[in-house]
């Protein structure tokens, strides 16, 4: 493939060497250090002047280094001339603080407004958060400002981020990669249920269930704050079931952990979890190894390895080569459109 480059950033070289491996290329020389004052500094290593260049750094690990190394290598390469710089963020940074829905206590020696009455006050104890930001459109305007012409990113949390954007922005689905492994390795997956661990993920279970042709439930979820569920309710029968939860990422795992343990009293025969980034962060691998799965199936948009030696539990689904079919329709100026439902041969 003439004319292209793909650079590696230091969040998950393991995903961008197989990016390239895939495309028959070699990685693009990039030094990155960092200062005595922790500063980063990168070095492109080759010419780019009028290539077509592919930068792949993921929104892990120490996420604000790897994100502010991103913008110094689009920088870079783009005042060294390159036709293009597209941006590979498998899992985009900061893409939970999407919109103004914090909540916050009321004091309870606080004024109450005048439309709430100790009912409303005692059911809620809530109010709106005007302050919260939108941090996911400020990475947008970074990442424009920076100077990427093109994002490729996978299963955003909520796809509206795209219209942040003011360039293109791809997001391809783990779906057909989900697919794929449901029926591989699920022998009853015919007499499964598709289960939501919360009422945002429903449009993304009913596709799988409309796919395999199979029913779906959803749990609706209360939090008191982030990283903390207060209650849940299970929506559909599960009864007799394997129940297999999807959602696009999970961070310290109370919810996929508490939903669980639901399926389990609502009488579901075995329960897996797939998840398209596995952050697990704090207790997550400890309250995995405790909970009741049979696996919890995560993709390799977030370095897995270690996660898999810490629990038996943590599979992973590799989804190089969506990426890199995308890089290479990309740059030949096809259309993407088939990955959103067909795994690349």
């Amino acid at each position: 493939m003439p004319n292209i480059k793909v650079f590696s950033g230091t969040s998950h070289p393991d995903l961008a060497q197989k990016i390239v491996d895939r495309l028959g290329l070699e990685l693009g020389k990039v030094v990155t250090k960092k200062f005595s004052n922790l500063e980063t500094c990168v070095e492109i290593g080759e010419s780019v002047r009028g290539e077509d260049v592919y930068i792949v750094q993921s929104g892990s690990g120490e996420i604000n280094d790897n994100l502010m190394e991103l913008l110094i290598m689009i920088n870079a390469c783009k005042i060294a001339s390159a036709s293009r710089v597209t941006a590979v963020i498998p899992c985009f940074p900061y893409a939970r603080q999407d919109k103004k829905d914090k909540v916050t206590s009321v004091p309870t020696n606080s004024v109450k407004p005048p439309e709430f009455n100790d009912n409303t006050l005692a059911r809620s104890l809530a109010i709106p958060h005007s302050r919260a930001p939108i941090s996911a459109k400020l990475v947008a305007n970074m990442l424009s400002v920076a100077g990427a012409d093109h994002i490729i990113t996978m299963d955003l949390h909520a796809s509206q981020i795209q219209g942040f954007f003011d360039i293109p922005v791809d997001n391809l689905y783990a779906e057909p990669a989900v697919l794929k492994w449901i029926k591989e390795n699920i022998p009853e997956w015919r007499n499964c249920i598709i289960v939501s661990p919360d009422a945002g993920g429903a449009k993304r279970v009913t596709s799988i269930a409309d796919h395999l042709n199979v029913e779906f439930a959803l749990i609706h979820k209360e939090r008191k704050k982030a990283n903390e569920v207060a209650s849940m309710v299970l929506v559909g029968d599960v009864k007799d079931r394997v129940a297999i939860l999807v959602d696009d990422m999970a961070d310290t795992c109370g919810t996929i952990c508490h939903a669980a343990e639901k399926l389990l009293e609502a009488g579901a025969t075995r329960v897996y979890a797939i998840l398209t980034h596995g952050i697990f962060s704090g207790p997550a691998i400890s309250r995995i190894n405790n909970a009741c799965f049979e696996a919890v199936v995560v993709t390799n948009t977030i370095p897995q390895e270690q996660h898999m030696k810490e629990c038996s539990k943590v599979q992973c689904i590799d989804i190089s080569m969506m990426l890199a079919e995308a890089i290479r329709r990309t740059h030949n100026g096809e259309s993407i459109s088939y990955l959103f439902s067909h795994m690349p041969m």
